[in-house]
């Protein structure tokens, strides 16, 4: 019954999906900025694009540095949740570096003054509920403006979950907040409407506890690129394939034979992330998730293939080659990226 599923028409699907191209575009600026120096040390190159936040060295700690930009439409459309999605992705993307937000600026345009204080009404409420100041920004309020709007943050981290650390070998994990709903008819999976500000505090605090204590080794925030899409680029870094059971996702509970995966292979949740760790390892970080009431499952390992290799029952497909196809083009492969000590690596 698993096979019910035609797996090569929703692999075709999911490549063609306008976040996934969107993604591909990536390869513009990878392009422009050209070839990476091979003469730079370890600390230079956790600044490099392919992570979800340049990591820059300050002592014993590094600094976190990451932006977020709203499509128009989304913030013509839905101001104040715009406002509050732009604060929210980009504290993920600080959490998924195992580091901790601490401030955010932003610069938005709109020729509505109703609209503009909704997006920053939005802004607030997020930097509220998430602990983070509200530094300024930059603001255009005029006739003829278009609805646009960007977020920048910044954060700290002690411990690095560098996708520069991505091994053959190792477990892939995600973990997600099934605690929500989908947003309307969309692919958004909303974990956060009516949670106290200290519930979404805390579970933030998972990540950051795990990379300190040792047991993850690199992470990424599920983003608009859906589960495969953020897999992808957690591989590319270092040119490493994975391969994936798709029944071993966690999942809403309506996953029977019925279940959209297309729709929860694209899902975009105010919680998700994947990670590779090692397997003596895994109890303990499975553990760690759900005592705050998160999902976290096993699901795949990371292979030397540069191929990403999707299952389901018994079916099996390969989704990306990297090798044949660069996803973002943010890809290190040719760099000596030999595996260091867990102090050095983090």
């Amino acid at each position: 019954m698993a096979d019910s599923l035609d797996l090569t028409a929703l692999l075709q699907t999911l490549r063609s999906t306008p976040a996934m191209l969107s993604k591909q575009a990536i390869q513009q600026p990878a392009a422009v900025l050209g070839a990476t120096p091979k003469t730079l040390s370890r600390a230079e190159l956790y600044a490099l694009p392919g992570d979800d936040t340049a990591a820059i060295a300050c002592g014993d700690h590094f600094q976190l540095l990451a932006i977020e930009g709203m499509l128009p439409d989304f913030v013509k459309a839905a101001p104040w949740f715009a406002g509050w999605s732009a604060v929210m992705a980009n504290v993920s993307d600080i959490t998924a570096m195992g580091g901790r937000a601490t401030a955010v600026v932003n610069a938005y345009w709109h020729h509505d003054d109703t609209g503009a204080q909704e997006i920053l009404a939005g802004i607030r409420a997020a930097c509220q509920a998430y602990g983070l100041m509200l530094a300024g920004g930059h603001t255009s309020l005029a006739h003829g403006n278009p609805s646009a709007l960007a977020v920048a943050i910044t954060g700290v981290a002690s411990k690095l979950l560098s996708t520069f650390h991505v091994r053959p070998g190792q477990v892939i994990a995600m973990a997600v907040d099934l605690e929500g709903y989908w947003h309307a008819d969309s692919t958004y999976w909303k974990a956060f409407e009516g949670v106290p500000a200290e519930r979404l505090r805390s579970k933030l605090e998972v990540l950051p506890r795990l990379a300190e204590a040792q047991l993850l080794h690199a992470a990424k925030d599920i983003s608009n690129a859906g589960v495969l899409g953020s897999l992808l680029m957690l591989l590319e870094t270092t040119g490493c394939g994975g391969d994936i059971d798709l029944l071993q996702l966690p999942c809403p509970s309506d996953a029977g034979l019925a279940f959209d995966w297309a729709r929860w292979l694209q899902v975009f949740p105010s919680y998700g992330f994947l990670m590779t760790l090692d397997e003596v390892d895994w109890p303990n970080v499975q553990a760690a998730f759900a005592f705050e009431g998160l999902r976290c499952e096993r699901i795949g390992h990371v292979t030397d293939t540069a191929e990403l290799s999707v299952q389901h029952g018994l079916q099996r497909r390969t989704f990306w080659d990297l090798k044949q196809q660069p996803f973002t083009g943010f890809g290190y492969a040719d760099l000596d990226l030999s595996p260091l000590s867990a102090t050095q690596e983090h």
